[in-house]
């Protein structure tokens, strides 16, 4: 089918589609905030499990022996197992609430130590698998993860794997209390657990593991009949339904699959889903899809998978219908009404259809089980407390004064200005160290000493505030590189390191004032010229006193730092520099290892990010609105380019020009509204900073750095890509949840296809990250070949030896 278009299309849609808006822009789900080992914000409570992020079964039964092992190590748990209670007395060392793999392993363990426990579960135990279609394999990956307590996996199939682990269970002695716990609640040492039950029935614990997963409540559809006993959320035996017609909901691999075996076992099915085109579903799944509706006999069947975590929509034992079924695709539709014996569904354009029914499955997902954690006190990611509010509005209004502070703007806030009229700190430290007397005091005031240099430094914000800033990525630099110990990191975290504290504060705020101080740039020196083109003398001839902090811009490239073109003359060595910088080395980078070449490796604003900003990177915000205001950045751009225009006029006609007067007013002349305030001040500081721990160290980059916006440009015709290897991927989206970007990485891998969205900053935090080492970095050679990184950056890949593999 030919789809017509109009002739004309906006090209500034048609632009922003092929920058930004094609990429995929899925969102993360909402999980309670946990630690390592499952620690949470209520101290003796930790999570286990799904709700951990990884949704796989072996971690889910690591994560349940695990956090027994570190309560058992607690030195306050041990000594209040010491002070014996009294006979009687109900108090439980250990309340497990989940009766799920997680919950299970964390009872073997406990019943191991001999605690005093309970295992509570609400509905029916190893609900997840049990929900499971029949004879649907299940495989228990990672194969070479041996696990050293808790539930052992051998089997592969559902039913026999159900078999597997209540045979455990038994062996153990575990039993189920069944209650649902409807909240916790800290009371002293004591922990207590609220039943659902008539009598408000109340356990007492010292500890609690929550093990409940992530199913949570069904979402609805939100039509009449919703309700009705035909409508399910879960595909138990497809053959049940053979011969009927049946509508499934939903555009995820779950519903694709539910579709697929039920046509499979001989159901007549209409697929319905709310947008034009399936985005989140595996490429298999879809094509098996397809196959059906072309050819309801097609021989779509796979009894066993080649990859042990590909999840297989059907086996022969699910399927063998006397009949075959069919499959009929309604996308761009949405649930309208649902009746005894029919639905209707509405097109998008307003149409609506009515189909004869006999089952509706609603496949649309399930919501975390968030109101019971937000009942108990325990912190949710992402949601926003009071005291988030005001803490984040705080730490802005604290920004505020910190940037006019360190920089001059009297036309907003003239914080400095006030600070060194009044000889207020830091003004007043260099008198504060000639006063102190002795030798430190005559050192300080003989201009070729180092501690001149230094006392004069003390005296400027800005060298504070470099000073601190360095300090952050050392300090937090050396963190990440514990936290997270692969090769990648470490050499990049120290790159990160050594650029900002030598070129980007030692050599411009200490080793060139002391040159200048001690005459290597006076009138007859060789490096006299160089400083002359470079740094302009503040002392007329002396060239003592000179603009070192231009030397900046050997790092920070235009249009990130425009100080050294938007000069009141033109400063031609710098402008060569620029030019180099910004349209020949960092395009050729970015060509071959891409933007994160410059974003993750050389900038200061990169190297804060990925330090200090790296506990930080799961709160950056997902979805279509942020991917459209990606756009700022190239609004950002066209700004500082029209001023660059503006600037070469004024130039070229002369300083009583209409271009030098615009080029003035625009730059620093309106309040609030010149480039050198909202962008350098209020977009690159304010919010670029005061927004660190609430949206991810990488505001600035990702939304308005003018530098970015250009690179994403040049990124479109790079040979780097992220490489998916698509049989591993699990579809956890953790790769997703740790962007600090924003990009919808699962989406990629999952569907085999090398990530290639631009905003990739090389972070690596998605590879280090993946459960199941799915992703690797690499580039495409002349002949478009695929060629992997050579440093190493999956653990997963460096544990199993695999990081030379073949990747598509």
């Amino acid at each position: 089918m030919t789809v017509k278009t109009s002739g004309f299309q906006n090209p500034i849609r048609l632009y922003m589609q092929w920058l930004h808006t094609r990429w995929p822009a899925g969102v993360v789900e909402q999980l309670p905030e946990s630690g390592e080992r499952g620690v949470t914000n209520l101290p003796g409570v930790r999570i286990v499990g799904d709700l951990t992020g990884i949704p796989l079964l072996k971690f889910s039964s690591k994560t349940g022996s695990e956090a027994v092992h570190a309560i058992l190590a607690e030195a306050d748990f041990q000594r209040s197992k010491a002070n014996l209670t009294e006979p009687g007395d109900e108090l439980l060392d250990l309340a497990i609430i989940g009766g799920g793999v997680s919950g299970v392993s964390a009872a073997i363990e406990a019943k191991k130590a001999e605690l005093k426990f309970k295992i509570f579960e609400a509905a029916q135990p190893f609900s997840t698998v049990v929900n499971f279609p029949k004879a649907k394999p299940i495989y228990t990956y990672p194969t070479e993860l041996k696990l050293q307590g808790g539930l052992q996996f051998t089997r592969e199939v559902k039913e026999a794997l159900l078999e597997e682990m209540e045979a455990q269970r038994r062996a153990a002695g575990i039993e189920f209390t069944e209650a649902r716990i409807e909240h916790l609640e800290a009371r002293g040492n004591e922990l207590l657990l609220y039943h659902g039950d008539k009598e408000k029935t109340i356990t007492r614990a010292r500890r609690v593991i929550v093990a409940i997963g992530r199913s949570g409540n069904h979402r609805k559809l939100g039509c009449p009949g919703q309700d009705l006993d035909k409508v399910f959320n879960r595909l138990y035996d497809p053959k049940d339904f053979a011969g009927k017609e049946v509508l499934v909901v939903g555009g995820g691999d779950s519903a694709l699959e539910c579709a697929i075996a039920l046509a499979g076992s001989g159901a007549k099915v209409t697929l319905s889903y709310r947008k034009p085109e399936f985005a989140r579903p595996k490429p298999e799944n879809i094509e098996k899809l397809k196959m059906l509706e072309r050819d309801p006999g097609a021989p779509v069947q796979v009894e066993r998978p080649t990859s042990e975590r590909v999840t297989t929509a059907f086996t022969r034992q699910m399927g063998s219908a006397a009949t075959p079924g069919s499959i009929k695709l309604e996308l761009d539709s949405t649930v309208s009404k649902i009746e005894p014996d029919k639905v209707t569904l509405r097109k998008n354009g307003g149409r609506e259809m009515t189909l004869p029914n006999d089952n509706v499955f609603s496949m649309i997902g399930r919501e975390a089980p968030l109101d019971f954690f937000r009942r108990s006190g325990l912190r949710v990611r992402g949601d926003w407390r009071p005291v988030t509010w005001l803490s984040c509005l705080g730490f802005l209004i604290f920004c505020v004064f910190l940037y006019h502070w360190k920089s001059n703007h009297p036309l907003e806030f003239p914080v400095q200005q006030w600070a060194s009229k009044a000889q207020a700190f830091p003004f007043n430290v260099p008198r504060a160290i000639e006063s102190t007397g002795g030798k430190v005091a005559e050192w300080s005031k003989r201009e070729g000493n180092l501690l001149f240099t230094i006392k004069r430094g003390l005296g400027s914000p800005s060298f504070y505030y470099t000073l601190a800033y360095c300090a952050c990525v050392v300090i937090f630099g050396a963190r990440r590189i514990r936290r997270r110990p692969t090769p990648y990191v470490k050499w990049q975290t120290v790159v990160l390191i050594c650029t900002q504290c030598i070129p980007l504060f030692i050599f411009p705020e200490i080793i060139l004032p002391w040159m200048g101080r001690n005459g290597f740039f006076e009138p007859g020196h060789p490096l006299r010229w160089l400083a002359d083109h470079l740094f302009e003398s503040y002392d007329g001839q002396l060239g003592h006193e000179r603009a070192y902090w231009r030397a900046y811009g050997f790092v920070l490239a235009f249009p990130l730092n425009v100080y050294n073109v938007f000069t009141d003359q033109p400063m031609w060595l710098w402008l060569g520099i620029c030019f180099l910088q910004t349209f020949v080395i960092i395009p050729l980078l970015i060509f071959r290892w891409g933007k994160g070449a410059y974003c993750g490796w050389i900038c200061s604003c990169g190297a804060l990010a990925e330090t200090m900003g790296d506990s930080y990177r799961s709160k950056m915000p997902h979805g279509p609105f942020w991917n459209r205001l990606n756009m700022l950045g190239q609004v950002v751009l066209l700004f500082a380019f029209v001023i660059l225009g503006l600037r070469v006029a004024g130039w070229t006609l002369g300083e009583d020009s209409w271009a030098s007067h615009w080029y003035h007013r625009l730059f620093e002349g309106i309040p609030f509204l010149s480039y050198g305030w909202s962008v350098d001040i209020f977009l690159a500081g304010i919010l670029g900073v005061g927004l660190y721990f609430w949206f991810s160290g990488r505001v600035w980059c990702r939304f308005a750095c003018p530098l970015a916006a250009l690179m994403h440009i040049y990124t479109r015709f790079s040979r780097y890509r992220i490489f998916p290897d698509k049989p591993k991927c699990i579809s956890c989206n953790i790769c997703t949840s740790v962007c600090h970007q924003g990009i919808d990485i699962m989406n990629f891998a999952n569907k085999g296809l090398p990530m290639e969205d631009p905003e990739c900053v090389r972070c690596s935090a998605c590879v280090e990250q993946c459960p199941t080492g799915v992703l690797s970095f690499g580039h495409y050679d002349l002949n478009h070949q695929i060629v992997l990184d050579k440093l190493p950056a999956s653990p997963v890949l460096m544990r199993e030896g695999n990081n030379q593999r073949t990747a598509g």
